[in-house]
């Protein structure tokens, strides 16, 4: 069950969303993530959502923005343990990569960019507080592989002294330690304000309705489904009736999905008109 909007802490990733909207918390998040200075940042689309075609997954980012040099920062929190990790970046990585050549560019003009996962628990068991991660070479790990991207996964359950202690209290403030300094204080008054901004509960409450609503058709659709084929494990006419009574289905497709000819189809069909 969805947490009431009250209740939303910087790990839920609406609040997060949210919140990493203005610059003011995004720029220093990042900067003390990576350990750089950026003096810009872009929003291209606020929570960018990219879908490619009507067959692909849709990917909705959490927080997607480029800095001056044209670096696309892609965040997103992670608070439920989830198989395949690596490979849901290496998707989120595709999308985006696609998504900036479908407008025309070359591959040679693919930016440089960061997915960021930011977990509530360890995706490896390591204790570390950040893991990062680029194509190197096997046989020369000196060597690397130059496509400019770079996967990086932060855990707020790390115990080794691995990070910048600025990081350290990020993380532990994510993780839902009370803020211990000025920027954690900074981004703790901005989730409560965020809590008073009634724009913002109503856009919380509409997409909690439209993930709803998309659940109880794929319960629908799995009941139909489910129905469907207890009722097609009959005879072969009983399948065709269905098809084309029912699902409305052309001769041919009916044909095409049982493997039939159309003869011995429309021979069946003329028995049911």
């Amino acid at each position: 069950m969805a947490k009431a909007y009250e209740e939303l802490e910087l790990q839920d990733d609406f609040m997060f969303g949210v919140i990493m909207r203005d610059p003011k918390y995004c720029k220093p998040f990042l900067e003390t993530i990576l350990g750089i200075k950026i003096r810009k940042l872009e929003y291209p689309e606020s929570q960018k959502t990219i879908d490619l075609s009507a067959g692909a997954k849709g990917v909705r980012l959490d927080v997607y923005v480029e800095d001056e040099k044209n670096t696309v920062f892609d965040m997103e929190m992670q608070v439920h343990i989830k198989r395949n990790l690596a490979k849901r970046m290496r998707y989120y990585q595709g999308m985006i990569d696609l998504n900036i050549l479908e407008k025309g560019g070359d591959y040679n003009e693919l930016k440089k960019s960061y997915v960021i996962f930011i977990c509530t628990f360890d995706p490896y068991g390591q204790g570390r507080h950040l893991y990062s991660f680029e194509y190197l070479c096997d046989q020369d790990p000196s060597l690397t592989f130059g496509d400019e991207t770079v996967k990086i996964i932060l855990n707020t359950k790390g115990t080794m002294d691995d990070v910048s202690p600025e990081m350290k209290r990020l993380l532990e403030y994510i993780d839902g330690q009370t803020a211990s300094d000025e920027f954690t204080r900074e981004l703790d008054d901005a989730v409560q304000s965020a809590r008073r901004n009634e724009k913002w509960r109503l856009e919380y409450m509409t997409l909690q309705q439209e993930y709803r609503e998309k659940y109880n058709e794929g319960l629908e659709v799995g009941k139909a489904e489910g129905k469907i084929e207890g009722r097609m494990e009959g005879k072969l006419e009983g399948k065709i009736e269905i098809l084309y009574c029912e699902f409305k289905l052309t001769i041919s497709e009916i044909a095409q999905k049982l493997e039939l000819s159309e003869e011995y189809v429309q021979g069946v069909v003329k028995h049911l008109t």
